[in-house]
């Protein structure tokens, strides 16, 4: 009986680390350049958050994606994006 239940708790464990894996969280940064400014798009499980820009001349503003299409942005003078930096468990 106990080897049952030790055979359960690691079949749990181990669905469980592979339906983690199969989830990756990872942050993407796409740099790209042009005349007068540089963008800073920034993507989480391929949808994009924010769109930091930063212009040759001028102070530095993001363009936030506004509705569910993502096609419209609001420009806002200050980053809401959070990005956890820190690790939980890793496999």
């Amino acid at each position: 009986m106990k080897s049952f239940h030790a055979w359960l708790l690691m079949a749990a464990i181990f669905s469980s680390a592979s339906t983690w894996a199969a989830d990756p969280v990872e942050p993407s940064i796409v740099i790209r350049h042009s005349e007068d400014k540089t963008y800073y798009e920034y993507s989480i499980n391929g949808e994009v958050r924010e769109i930091k820009v930063v212009p040759k001349v001028g102070p530095v503003y993001y363009l936030v994606p506004v509705g569910e299409d993502n096609e419209e942005f609001k420009r806002q003078t200050q980053s809401n994006l959070v990005v956890p930096k820190w690790v939980i468990f890793r496999w």
